[in-house]
């Protein structure tokens, strides 16, 4: 079995809905790393040094590679990130091997049956 890791960067107003979509769409589970700092385009705005933009969350998918695309595009929708600038950002990559993961491995062959 193949996976990807979808790796979200999102406002942190918008993380449950993200985590949300991803479930919906098929992730198994995710992991969120809180506090997290990002800059697009135009850099952050500051008072006296300090940031006044809100914190970022990064959300971390494990999921199985043939179901990877509809959960991408599941995240980015819930997290318009496409709609409005500074919401977030979602990319995947290749996982060459991983571990601990056979609590879920039955719910992720099913879920790969549903969908192929």
């Amino acid at each position: 079995m193949k996976f990807k890791l979808i790796i979200a960067l999102v406002t942190d107003e918008k993380t449950d809905e993200v985590t949300e979509a991803g479930r919906k769409a098929g992730a198994t589970g995710c992991t969120v790393i809180t506090a997290a700092r990002g800059e697009g385009l135009n850099p952050p705005k500051t008072f006296f040094g300090l940031t006044l933009e809100g914190q970022r969350d990064v959300a971390l998918f494990l999921v199985e590679a043939h179901m990877s695309r509809s959960i991408l595009e599941a995240i980015g929708e819930a997290g318009q990130f496409d709609d409005e600038a500074g919401t977030g950002v979602a990319f995947q990559i290749d996982i060459e091997d991983a571990v601990g993961l056979s609590s879920q491995l039955p719910e992720i062959k099913r879920e790969i049956e549903d969908k192929i």
